[in-house]
């Protein structure tokens, strides 16, 4: 009996070792193998690399989350002004990231300093760059006002450095989050090692500059093909420099997946225009007023209330924004102001909304992405909604390989008010637009440019006769009378010694501003009565044109999981 007893227990230990092993096998398995082919990730040798380590996509300077969710786009109250352009309907935007404040005169003189510095003006190929992308200033002239201290101090005065720009076009605004994508990335590049510490200043010339998509598709042709600034590797790694790795046999080989990429998950999406639904939810952060799984109502302003002024006792009386009080009231009477400013005011002068965002009322009124057409077409979409999308893609050599633009390629564009603007820069990859090879039988999209898919196109007007006899090109050549929206026809250009050549439409038969060169701009501004305060409220403007009271602050795209932790419903009972 003992020594059974014995015996027993012995092969009890014996199984529990062997089990014990099996499943430490396994775990180590799970965690260095692929649960596709079983073989090892990440593996010195060569094979399949992939970012194991990465956690969640970082927040890029100046931005802060706004979750995801769904809302009520457009106003559900009365509409005074008769616009008919905001119907009340039912949208779902992802989360995203949105600048805290509106873009300051400082950050803007960074972006203006770096272009004075990257492309000389005094250099004749590139003058316009400067004077193209630097903010109009003669804005602020009225004819019946003297505003001439604005006029030559707003900008550039350090009394204004944390006031928000003004005087930007919606290219202007575009082009600059442009930029400030290139120099986010390029020093998150510099900070991992990816690129030669201090190179954005000390390297960084007209045809030696970083730019993302140039990286990512050609990363030996950045910074003009520096190879000292453009490390293969982390600095520091065995890949880094001229180093490679060795073989079994000791020989000396290539390294490969040497320099970041998409995978890598350090490089950020682009900064960029919010699109008009992402401002509108942002704006008004319900959030602030959810009830378990239902808004308790819709907001009038950013705020919770239906009053511009605060009702917390250490701040009682106070206005909430800064807007125009009434007819000649831009500030209230002194000794007594109702929001501290009588033009702009400092970003941050004023409460923040449930989302953490400054300034989504008042103050500047703001650029965002979309084209403005009268109508949201949610029947169309109701999810990331957004009007104005123009697929392009990289341009392909000869050589099979993307072609970059250098100084012979490089365009500038001359906008109707004659100003002179860079599209493109030296170093950056040549676009086209998508053909047959992307939309062939496509149910999604079948054009490069969708501006006008449901609101504008030849199909969308009371004119076209399905099925008829006319001929497509005769359907696409329609008559000013039967154009869906009638506006005005200018062209201006330069000639070949810099003069501007205008031709202006002075047809007296325009019935509309309306175009594919309109762009939404939303908010109220220190110019707009409360009414405009309502974030569902929007207006358009041309985008080659400036105001003294439109800004813009940047926004970016959340990759992956919509928020950073799980929600639960509120008052949920623990078990």
């Amino acid at each position: 009996m003992k020594v059974n007893k014995f015996m027993t227990i012995k092969l009890l230990l014996m199984v529990v070792i062997i089990v014990g092993f099996s499943s430490c096998s396994k775990k180590s398995s799970s965690k260095s193998g692929s649960k596709a082919t079983g073989w090892k990730i990440n593996d010195k040798k060569g094979g399949f690399q992939y970012a194991s380590k990465f956690k969640k996509q970082e927040t890029g300077p100046g931005l802060v989350l706004v979750e995801g969710g769904t809302f009520t786009m457009g106003k559900v109250q009365d509409d005074p002004m008769h616009d008919w352009n905001n119907t009340p309907n039912q949208q779902h935007v992802q989360s995203f990231y949105m600048d805290e404040t509106e873009v300051t005169n400082l950050m803007y003189m960074e972006y203006l300093d770096w272009l004075k510095r990257v492309f000389p003006p005094e250099e004749e190929n590139y003058k316009n760059i400067y004077e193209g992308a630097s903010p109009d200033t003669l804005v602020w002239r009225n004819r019946l006002g003297y505003n001439e201290t604005m006029t030559n101090n707003y900008l550039r005065h350090p009394a204004y450095a944390e006031y928000p720009v003004v005087g930007v076009n919606w290219i202007q605004a575009t082009e600059f989050s442009k930029w400030r994508t290139n120099r986010v990335n390029e020093s998150v590049l510099e900070r991992e090692g990816f690129l030669k510490k201090d190179a954005k200043v000390v390297d960084v010339k007209a045809d030696a500059t970083f730019d993302t998509e140039t990286y990512l598709a050609a990363p030996t042709k950045t910074f003009g093909g520096n190879e000292e600034v453009v490390l293969k590797g982390r600095r520091g790694s065995k890949a880094a420099g001229k180093g490679g790795t060795k073989n079994s046999k000791g020989e000396s080989q290539e390294a490969k997946n040497v320099y970041a990429q998409r995978t890598s998950g350090l490089i950020l999406p682009e900064y960029r225009l919010a699109t008009e639904a992402e401002w509108e939810y942002a704006a008004a952060a319900d959030v602030g007023q959810r009830e378990y799984n239902v808004y308790k109502g819709q907001k009038k302003y950013p705020w919770s209330g239906s009053y511009t002024r605060s009702g917390k006792r250490a701040i009682k009386g106070d206005q909430l924004a800064n807007f125009k009080q009434g007819k000649g009231d831009y500030g209230g009477i002194a000794g007594w102001s109702d929001d501290g400013a009588d033009i702009t005011n400092k970003v941050k002068s004023y409460p923040p909304n449930d989302f953490g965002l400054y300034d989504m009322a008042g103050n500047v009124s703001e650029w965002v992405a979309d084209v403005y057409r009268p109508i949201v077409d949610d029947e169309a979409n109701d999810f990331n909604y957004f009007r104005g999308n123009v697929y392009m893609k990289n341009k392909i050599g000869e050589d099979g390989k993307v072609e970059l633009i250098v100084q012979d390629t490089q365009t500038f564009d001359t906008l109707p008010n004659g100003k002179v603007v860079a599209r493109n820069f030296i170093g950056q990859i040549a676009q086209v637009p998508v053909d047959d090879n992307e939309t062939y039988l496509r149910q999604n999209f079948d054009k490069s440019d969708e501006r006008n898919y449901r609101d504008g196109d030849k199909q969308s007007t009371r004119y076209f006769d399905f099925g008829s006899s006319d001929t497509e090109e005769n359907n696409s050549k329609l008559t000013d009378e039967k154009r869906m929206y009638d506006s005005p026809k200018h062209n201006v250009s330069t000639d070949s010694i810099g003069n501007m050549v205008r031709k202006f439409d002075k047809s007296s038969k325009r019935t509309t501003l309306v175009n594919d060169d309109v762009r939404v701009y939303k908010g109220g501004s220190w110019r707009d009565r409360a009414y405009w305060l309502d974030p569902a409220q929007r207006r358009y403007f041309p985008q080659d044109m400036a105001t003294d009271y439109i800004g813009f602050r940047c926004a970016m795209s959340r990759v992956g999981p919509k928020s950073d932790s799980k929600k639960s419903p509120r008052n949920k009972k623990k078990k």
